[in-house]
């Protein structure tokens, strides 16, 4: 008998409603996913515990959960593993809003003039981030992704600065930008300034979204219009974090709801923005609650069709919040990231690429997963400050070079592609030189020098 592994889901601390436990059986939810069935929640939950008729992960049991995923991804997108030549360009750590898995933010009032002492954290205005943008389109990038925090002097554009200055509410979360150290500017200003010599621009989160709306009766889909027309070109399905509110009220309690998080995804695709999904697990929540937010995933991309790639990204807890406070001493196992990765693949039936995150997993952990269904392996990331900034240690960057012989290692053929996924350029390993090709300027140039 196989021996199990323990998971990191903290087991009866929180008073959840949803409870990984079903009348189901792994045989049958198994026999399911390798007839290609559409998986229910009961079949999505015994994946990912294999089997909650025992306790603990049973190893044979989640090889054989792995081996379903992986046939699934080669007979879905083949032995391609993609990435993108893109760029980090996150505006401001300026925040209040208190999520407890979250390091990146500062408290927003240290950065007001009044303030005194130092806070550690960064604003750029328009201009610098226009000037951070142009440099890497030069040296080959063609996608700049944007994820901020929502600094109180953001507005959507100038209208909604004269609302919110003219507004006698005093729940807005808004202060004019003459009371801080510098001016963000607001959310149009800084998608003009970054959608520079045809890079495509992937910003505006949901809670982004919220933020950029507040104090008005506008709808997402007017928020979302006005950022395609400034040069948006697609939305990133962060601040999804566990789609089940009950998680929330947990780990961020002052975030949007979920039924708002689905909202403005969907306004983004009905204005015809492409987006991405996201889930953030290994703290609070167990495994009904993991299968629920795929569930609703699923039912959002059959909704919209927008949703490019799905991207598990595995909770980094050293220096954040619920560390801090003891209500997590761990983030998920290896063997929980393992079935995330293959439970996603197998139930997200209508989402075509599934992402392996590097800068979560780390280069040999983030290979295993191109073999547990992932299919992307990322991008180059010139810069990456989030999960630095929880305690992650796995660097900044990645050379085109590297993805080339990483990839061609265990056997498959490294593509560079466009952040759509349409276009699609083999590389070869063995080539003297390896740098981006599909950007604007880009020109075959190393993008870092090979290590």
């Amino acid at each position: 008998m196989s021996d199990a592994a323990t998971p990191s889901v903290p087991r009866g601390e929180f008073d959840f409603q949803h409870r990984p436990e079903t009348d189901q059986s792994f045989e049958n939810a198994l026999a399911k996913a390798r007839a290609g069935d559409r998986l229910t929640v009961a079949d999505g939950i015994e994946l990912l515990t294999t089997g909650t008729d025992r306790p603990g992960i049973d190893r044979e049991r989640k090889e054989r959960v792995l081996e379903a995923a992986d046939r699934r991804r080669a007979e879905v997108v083949g032995e391609e593993v993609t990435f993108v030549a893109n760029l980090n360009n996150n505006v401001t750590t300026a925040c209040n809003t208190g999520c407890l898995f979250c390091n990146f933010k500062d408290r927003s009032e240290q950065f007001r003039t009044s303030h005194e002492g130092d806070h550690g954290g960064f604003t750029k205005t328009p201009a610098e981030s226009r000037e951070i943008v142009a440099d890497a389109v030069e040296r080959g990038i063609y996608e700049v992704t944007s994820v901020s925090g929502l600094h109180p002097a953001f507005a959507l554009d100038s209208e909604h600065r004269e609302i919110l200055e003219t507004s006698e509410r005093e729940d807005l979360n808004y202060r004019p930008p003459a009371e801080y150290e510098k001016n963000p500017g607001n959310y149009v200003d800084q998608i003009e300034a970054m959608s520079v010599g045809g890079v495509h621009v992937h910003s505006m989160t949901p809670e982004e979204a919220y933020h950029a709306r507040r104090g008005t009766d506008w709808s997402y889909e007017e928020v979302f219009r006005r950022l395609k027309d400034a040069g948006l070109d697609s939305v990133p399905g962060t601040a999804a974090e566990i789609l089940v509110d009950e998680v929330r009220e947990v780990i961020c309690p002052g975030k949007i709801g979920t039924d708002e998080w689905l909202e403005a995804m969907a306004a983004a695709a009905t204005v015809g923005l492409d987006t991405t999904a996201t889930i953030m697990y290994g703290h609070v929540e167990n495994e009904a609650h993991r299968v629920r937010h795929l569930d609703r995933i699923r039912d959002l991309q059959e909704r919209t069709g927008a949703i490019t790639e799905f991207v598990p990204l595995s909770f980094v807890h050293e220096e954040t919040p619920l560390a801090d406070r003891g209500m997590v001493n761990s983030g998920a196992t290896t063997h929980e990231d393992e079935l995330m990765i293959a439970v996603s693949r197998l139930y997200l039936d209508n989402v075509e690429h599934v992402q392996s995150s590097w800068v979560k997993y780390g280069d040999a952990q983030g290979l295993k997963m191109l073999t547990c269904g992932a299919d992307d392996f990322m991008g180059t990331i010139l810069s990456e400050e989030i999960t630095k900034r929880a305690g992650g240690g796995f660097g900044e960057c990645r050379s085109v070079r590297e993805y080339a012989d990483m990839i061609s290692a265990i056997g498959r053929v490294p593509v560079e592609r466009s952040t759509d996924y349409t276009e699609r350029r083999r590389v070869d390993p063995s080539a003297e030189q390896l740098g981006p090709k599909l950007g604007p300027q880009a020109d075959g140039t190393p993008l870092v020098p090979d290590r």
